[in-house]
């Protein structure tokens, strides 16, 4: 399908200006995120275990295409009452079927009694292009 969309376009776009081929690799990748623009993952807390060393978070990360995605990377930070409590980076390789959900685990290094607020930027593989997609979620201490 994406040939079948960018080649007409391509060609018209060569045959109508002089173009050098850094413009046209430019312009492909342009239109190639353009046609294959993803909503982003959604995350949601799905609870806290306390550790001696630290906590971990299990996120549920689901994935709204229509297509298996592959996530790679999650970089996210805490925060509660607008101060940072914990910045980290997750290596992830979990492949995600569309329409499915899987569960990540995220050190926390510094609990927090007050409600949080995970945020961050989750990069995933999706139809062979990496897309980066802000994601946040909510988490309530447990009583």
């Amino acid at each position: 399908m994406f040939r079948r969309i960018l080649a007409p376009v391509l060609a018209s776009v060569v045959s109508a200006v002089s173009v050098t081929p850094a413009v046209l690799a430019a312009l492909a990748l342009g239109l190639a995120a353009a046609c294959y623009g993803a909503r982003s993952p959604e995350l949601r807390v799905l609870g806290v275990h306390e550790e001696p060393r630290h906590d971990v978070v299990f996120v549920q990360v689901t994935n709204p295409a229509s297509r298996s995605m592959r996530l790679t990377k999650l970089e996210y930070t805490f925060a509660a009452d607008g101060a940072t409590v914990s910045v980290g980076e997750v290596s992830l390789a979990r492949e995600v079927p569309a329409g499915a959900a899987v569960v990540v685990e995220i050190p926390l290094d510094t609990p927090s009694e007050k409600p949080m607020t995970l945020s961050g930027k989750l990069t995933a593989e999706l139809n062979q292009v990496v897309q980066i997609f802000p994601v946040s979620a909510q988490i309530h201490p447990s009583r």
